[in-house]
């Protein structure tokens, strides 16, 4: 027998708390940078975290979540206050798993190889969609993370500007861990330098419009040189607890 999950009434406080705490910031960031306030949306990100304490920051205005893994989100789904919510997929997707959540995704930001992107093409023509993407950019060459290397990048956006049910939107990162803001700036503003070159060439079927960096750690490094979407879990609803 399952045993009932019990909120934290404490938690649920400091999660809405915490939302409009970040939700600030990103807007100061946003301003700060020469933008408006509205310029860079805050994703709240759910990984392993319980529909009770979603809802709270959807009930607050949240109107963007990611999620990690396939099974966790389509498990979760159906407790979600979702109306006008948009969704993204934002862990590494494997190429058997594209059946399951092409169609009920707004967006997969993991984009990583042509095969990869491919399969999501395939899947998207059968159900008679367009898959939302963005392309993983493994900005550190980093052996432990998924995306493609820099020098990869235009190549693969020119193939898969070709396959049908698929749209290119934009890029992803994740930086190396930095021991300064100095640091992890230097790869945030590579990475936009990337965006634009690309979104300057105006490659059929590839819309620059989405710069997703930035997580709980370096989220205003990250709006300062060019994000205009950034990826925040713990500093919202605390530390993960894996299961």
């Amino acid at each position: 027998m399952t045993e009932k999950f019990t909120p934290d009434e404490k938690k649920l406080v400091a999660v809405g708390e915490n939302y409009k705490r970040i939700l600030d910031r990103v807007r100061e960031c946003a301003v700060k940078a020469g933008r408006g306030e509205n310029d860079v949306r805050l994703m709240c990100v759910t990984k392993t975290v319980e529909p009770i304490y979603i809802n709270r920051v959807l009930e607050l205005g949240a109107d963007l979540i990611g999620e990690n893994r396939v099974q966790e989100y389509l498990g979760k789904r159906d407790s979600l206050k979702l109306e006008s919510v948009e969704r993204h997929l934002i862990g590494h997707l494997q190429t058997n798993k594209v059946k399951q959540i092409a169609g009920e995704v707004d967006m997969i930001e993991s984009v990583s190889s042509l095969k990869l992107a491919k399969e999501i093409s395939k899947v998207s023509q059968a159900k008679g969609i367009i898959s939302d993407c963005l392309v993983e950019v493994n900005i550190g060459r980093e052996e432990s993370k998924s995306g493609i290397f820099a020098e990869e990048l235009e190549e693969l956006l020119y193939e898969v500007s070709l396959l049908e049910g698929i749209k290119i939107k934009g890029l992803m990162t994740i930086p190396p861990i930095c021991e300064s803001e100095a640091q992890v700036r230097r790869y945030f503003e590579r990475m936009y330098g990337y965006f634009i070159d690309i979104r300057d060439k105006k490659i059929h079927n590839v819309d620059m419009e989405i710069l997703s960096m930035g997580m709980s750690g370096d989220f205003e490094a990250a709006v300062a040189e060019g994000s205009n979407i950034v990826r925040v879990g713990s500093a919202i609803f605390g530390e993960r607890k894996y299961f």
